[in-house]
């Protein structure tokens, strides 16, 4: 019952909390009322989760809403900020976030070609950065159970039409499981037990 060592972590072809960054865009009152692809409140949720996954996993977040600062919107919901800390937001008027100076820069920034990626809505809002940051070598990783749309058949396509670009999709468990990849990361561990209790994955894992 032995590991091989753990491969390097910035190299590995798959997900590691040190090769990858999460971009969280709009989730805001607005976008989350016109959500009609799933459940409300299971979106919230998810999202809660993922926030969590990345303070347990020390993931960089870079965060960003539209329209904030025009007074159009209003900011963030609470159900997901308070998750992420004192993190800077970058409010944007695009409605790609890609086409944002400060978002752009930001990504850059984290040095990091795999981009976690949740964006309300699917359509629009994840399918466009998506789309440019793929033509540009990245490798975009949307976190589907995260992701709504204005209607079931707006988010299929949304997320076809990104499949098709190149992205890799993924979901929550899968997500958490590739991080955490080995129960003897002791480091981890204890976050990764949680969530996954948590979100009623594995109730009682280890009880």
């Amino acid at each position: 019952m032995s590991s091989y060592p753990m491969r390097d972590p910035e190299k590995d072809h798959l997900v590691t909390p040190e090769n990858s960054v999460l971009l969280i865009i709009d989730y805001q009152p607005i976008q989350i009322t016109s959500i009609n692809s799933m459940d409300k409140r299971d979106l919230i949720m998810n999202m809660g989760v993922l926030a969590e996954l990345a303070k347990a996993f020390s993931l960089p977040v870079i965060l960003s809403t539209v329209n904030v600062r025009t007074g159009v919107n209003k900011d963030t919901i609470p159900q997901i900020r308070e998750h992420l800390g004192d993190i800077p937001s970058y409010d944007r008027t695009s409605i790609n976030a890609w086409e944002d100076k400060e978002f752009y820069e930001a990504v850059q920034a984290t040095g990091r070609k795999k981009l976690l990626m949740a964006a309300l809505w699917t359509e629009a809002c994840l399918t466009f950065p998506t789309i440019d940051a793929i033509k540009e070598g990245f490798e975009v990783y949307p976190v589907a159970d995260c992701v709504g749309g204005t209607s079931v058949i707006a988010h299929e396509m949304g997320l076809r039409r990104v499949e098709q670009a190149g992205a890799h999709m993924t979901s929550l468990a899968q997500l958490a499981c590739e991080l955490q990849r080995d129960w003897n990361r002791n480091e981890t561990k204890e976050g990764f037990v949680r969530i996954m209790e948590e979100a009623r994955w594995f109730p009682n894992l280890l009880k």
